[in-house]
């Protein structure tokens, strides 16, 4: 298995979110890209992204919806892992 959370998956968008900081409604987020996109592959641009738990949006650095994450929307159950600040 592999451990480099820089592919992009849904385990690894949980396990940043674990570990990041939840501000201004959102976590910040780093994959590997491809086009703008998240890649589930290694590529030589890593890129940064925003998850909004309040909606479940997945969005670009220019904070262009990317994707819509079900499993990562409050509306739809989902509870920050570290509710500290949220």
């Amino acid at each position: 298995m592999n451990n480099d959370l820089l592919l992009f998956s849904e385990e690894n968008m949980f396990k940043q979110i674990e570990q990041g900081e939840y501000t201004l409604g959102f976590y910040k987020l780093k994959f590997y890209a491809a086009n703008g996109i998240p890649s589930p592959k290694g590529t030589d641009t890593v890129s940064e992204f925003y998850i909004y738990p309040s909606g479940g949006t997945l969005r670009d650095s220019n904070f262009n919806i990317i994707g819509y994450y079900a499993k990562f929307d409050t509306y739809k159950g989902f509870v920050h892992p570290k509710k500290d600040n949220a």
